[in-house]
């Protein structure tokens, strides 16, 4: 496919699209109903679709029955480590020989036109961003994903919440699971904005901010207190009424989920004249400049509170102009404190 048939790219090579990216059309006043139903696809596909079906598989033919998750043995335990661990390894893995081993499409859609393999920086371990984001995804991320599903699953095995079944409660949950990648997208926001301040910044999510140019397994390579808010998202099953199958489902949305905003591509070629869109930009535009897109816009936070950036010129000026009157902000506080 010709990229530059969808955008343009710069003197660096660094690739942007011709389209700024938008926040979905689910709450804008007056309501575009037409721009919803046009939206509506993505929605389910091609990621939550995915995800959704992933939970129900783990719950029929990875996870055991109810009475052996009413104990924690270390049999059943380790098998769901294992499988979580290599369901991921294959799941990015797959990006990641195709777009950044093979590069199968070349740097066409890619954002940034260097390759992390080729960057060679002090903050990584091994000064290798492929290394330092296998080993705190699988050193770290990976157990603290499973001890946070063998909890959930303990729990409901045990009867310590409520467990609403699909017989009982067939249009309650169905709600619930439509509403999965809000609850995501909610808590993703207040999460992540509280690690841009300044110490949890300092001492937790630098370790994310690494990866300025991320690739796939640069989605969970982070700092284990932000692994563990991050995945915790899932506890939300413990307050609201719901079933196991759409905790493993909010779990699997935010584990398996976080590759879109780390691909480093805008489309992933498929065939011919087709591809995938990624849904990557709103993020990239996030390690690229740090302090805009905290939310991914499917709930328009940013757009709300003035850091969201649409990768337009006029978005960065939105940004330049926020960026001027915090650092003016900061000097005359520097002032104050000097006199």
């Amino acid at each position: 496919m010709d990229d530059l048939a969808y955008g343009t790219r710069n003197k660096r090579g660094d690739w942007a699209p011709n389209e700024p990216a938008t926040p979905a059309p689910l709450f804008v006043f007056p309501p575009q109903p037409l721009e919803l139903l046009k939206w509506l696809p993505h929605y389910f596909f091609p990621y939550n679709a995915l995800f959704a079906a992933s939970a129900v598989a783990w719950w029929y033919w990875v996870l055991p029955g109810t009475e052996v998750m009413k104990t924690l043995a270390w049999g059943w335990i380790l098998r769901l480590f294992v499988a979580n661990c290599v369901a991921l390894f294959l799941f990015f893995g797959v990006f990641e020989l195709r777009l950044y081993i093979l590069r199968g499409q070349g740097n066409r859609f890619k954002y940034n036109a260097r390759w992390p393999s080729e960057q060679k920086s002090a903050a990584f371990f091994f000064q290798s961003q492929n290394i330092d984001s296998l080993l705190r995804t699988f050193g770290t991320g990976m157990p603290i994903w499973t001890a946070i599903e063998v909890a959930i699953l303990y729990a409901y095995a045990n009867g310590y919440v409520p467990w609403l079944t699909f017989a009982g409660h067939p249009w309650y949950l169905f709600g619930l699971a439509l509403v999965v990648p809000l609850i995501h997208e909610t808590h993703f926001f207040l999460l992540h904005r509280a690690l841009h301040w300044g110490p949890l910044y300092k001492w937790v999510h630098a370790v994310h901010h690494n990866s300025v140019n991320p690739s796939p397994f640069s989605s969970l390579s982070m700092h284990p207190v932000e692994q563990f808010g991050y995945l915790g998202v899932a506890f939300w099953h413990l307050i609201i009424p719901s079933n196991p199958i759409l905790a493993l489902y909010q779990l699997h949305f935010a584990g398996f989920g976080a590759i879109p905003g780390h691909i480093g591509f805008d489309r992933i070629e498929v065939g011919g004249n087709a591809a995938i869109d990624s849904h990557a930009y709103a993020h990239y535009l996030h390690h690229k400049y740090f302090e805009v897109n905290y939310a991914d816009g499917l709930v328009p936070f940013d757009k709300w509170l003035g850091t969201f950036h649409d990768g337009s010129p006029k978005g960065e000026a939105r940004m330049r102009a926020r960026y001027e009157k915090k650092k003016a902000r900061v000097n005359a506080a520097a002032n104050r404190e000097g006199r």
